[in-house]
């Protein structure tokens, strides 16, 4: 993310804009050789009274965020990256580090652009998107045309909603089953049970294709 990504906050405070802002990850304010994401919170604290201290969290995170959006709304994630660190820096204060980790908050306000998002393009129209966070069509492309995608197109599709959507959320966008079930609002058990009934269907799936390549038989 450019620094024409990081947009001016109304009103009072303005979302700091040092640096170049860029989403390839930044330094960690505190200790620069430690866990890039081991301060997020006490950073998020601290910029309450130091808007500043927002600002290494734009460079650390961006690059994520701009990829889980430009999976699923392409031709807007720029301006929904924009939308989303707009409404964190303002809703700041609403952070609850018993809740779940900074990322994991993030992507649950990108969440919530991309559910406004949708219903805008919705009111504007019958050609409606793919719904959110539900990046179907793009894994779906850039699966290999070998012949164990059309096993796994199958049983993607016939996941439930919410399976599928935590399933891309631990393996696509690499968040921990803790953090997915913060972002879809889930609890965490249910979460992992989940994830776990999601990836034996996958098994059985990539099972039942390397059987069929052995066989030549159609599953």
């Amino acid at each position: 993310m450019t620094r024409s990504h990081i947009p001016r906050g109304g009103g009072g405070d303005e979302l700091p804009d040092g640096g170049n802002g860029g989403g390839t990850g930044g330094s960690c304010a505190d200790d620069p050789g430690g866990d890039p994401r081991g301060d997020d919170a006490a950073l998020l604290a601290r910029s309450a009274r130091e808007p500043e201290s927002f600002e290494p969290l734009v460079g650390r995170h961006s690059t994520a965020l701009h990829g889980y959006l430009a999976r699923r709304a392409p031709s807007a994630a720029d301006d929904l990256l924009s939308e989303v660190w707009l409404r964190a820096f303002a809703g700041r204060a609403g952070f609850d580090p018993a809740k779940g980790t900074v990322r994991a908050w993030l992507f649950g306000v990108a969440r919530h652009v991309l559910a406004a998002h949708w219903r805008g393009t919705e009111a504007t129209g019958p050609d409606v998107p793919e719904p959110i966070a539900d990046p179907w069509y793009a894994v779906d492309a850039r699966l290999d045309a070998a012949a164990v995608a059309p096993l796994i197109r199958r049983t993607m599709v016939e996941l439930p909603h919410v399976e599928r959507e935590l399933l891309l959320l631990v393996i696509w966008e690499q968040l921990t089953p803790a953090e997915a079930a913060d972002v879809v609002g889930v609890p965490q058990g249910t979460a992992r049970s989940r994830l776990h009934r999601a990836r034996a269907r996958l098994r059985e799936a990539i099972d039942r294709s390397s059987l069929t390549s052995l066989t030549g038989e159609r599953a």
